[in-house]
């Protein structure tokens, strides 16, 4: 009898590891999905200050698995034109280099610093990180340079502000003139923070120019892209290695608009406004600046003012 059971437990013993072997390649698969960490990707809603136009450099997708290093940066533009603060995507196993590339984007601050300049002002970012791991999961994390708060407070200011020096009588060339005229006027160029890098003043936002009336160039240019996004005016920022100005869509041709050229430093302390470097074309940009490395731009991040 003792026999009998011996036998049965070894002819059941070998029947199951001639299993094991035959479909070794299905359990192993099977163990590996078991193993392997999933992250559900979670699309929050988008705000309200999403821009819907396209550009050349970098575009909206709804496709949040890159395969290549395009993927990535598509991803982040539209985490940030999104205005989310937080989201998780995976990289693919088949995508062997993408945390590398992870890691190469987002410590590249002058690419970071691009991209950025695509998205409204509302939804750009004071601080970006991003988190990843050996599993593949990448975690984008943004602080907004606008709170929640000051964002009301300013949109009320900008809405009183075009309500008080347009009207529908104008075209839409004659009212973003004249509400650089009125920013020019009501704000002096902060040369404490540009010559020491700090200031009493909050000039390199919005702020600065609404309630201190002091501005640096991204002051100027961010308070102008919101009013351009309220005019339905297609704009992005662009940057040289040193300057911001804005980049305007009038009569199907891409032009550029300095406020902070327009408004200069005097010697005398004497008040100018100018309209130099209001909506001109890149030909005439280079022209004015005869020379000088302010308004040199990447043309193939810029690609739309390349000409």
């Amino acid at each position: 009898m003792i026999k009998i059971k011996n036998f049965l437990f070894f002819t059941l013993t070998i029947a199951i590891i001639a299993t094991i072997y035959i479909n070794r390649d299905i359990l192993l698969t099977r163990i590996t999905e078991f193993a392997k960490p999933t992250t559900e990707i979670v699309i929050p809603e988008a705000n309200n200050y999403t821009k819907k136009q396209s550009f050349n450099f970098i575009k909206s997708t709804d496709n949040y698995t890159p395969y290549n290093y395009e993927d990535i940066k598509n991803i982040f533009y539209s985490a940030l034109n999104q205005g989310w603060t937080e989201f998780t995507f995976r990289c693919p196993t088949e995508y062997t280099s993408c945390l590398k590339d992870i890691s190469r984007l987002s410590h590249d601050e002058i690419a970071l610093s691009d991209i950025n300049n695509f998205v409204h002002p509302y939804n750009s970012y004071s601080t970006i990180k991003t988190l990843y791991d050996d599993t593949g999961e990448v975690k984008i994390k943004i602080t907004h340079l606008y709170s929640d708060e000051e964002i009301v407070k300013i949109d009320k200011e900008i809405d009183k502000i075009i309500l008080s020096v347009t009207d529908n009588n104008m075209t839409i060339e004659e009212k973003i003139k004249a509400l650089h005229d009125h920013i020019i006027n009501e704000t002096k160029y902060d040369t404490k923070r540009s010559n020491e890098g700090k200031s009493e003043y909050d000039s390199a936002r919005i702020n600065g120019v609404l309630y201190d009336h002091y501005a640096i160039c991204s002051g100027y240019t961010d308070l102008m892209a919101v009013i351009l996004e309220k005019l339905n005016v297609p704009n992005f920022k662009v940057a040289s290695s040193t300057h911001v100005w804005n980049a305007v869509y009038l009569n199907n041709t891409w032009l550029h608009l300095d406020l902070t050229w327009d408004d200069p430093v005097t010697t005398s302390g004497n008040d100018i406004l100018d309209d130099s470097y209001f909506l001109i074309t890149t030909e005439k940009l280079k022209s004015l600046d005869n020379g000088s490395l302010e308004h040199t731009f990447n043309k193939e991040v810029y690609t739309e003012l390349k000409n």
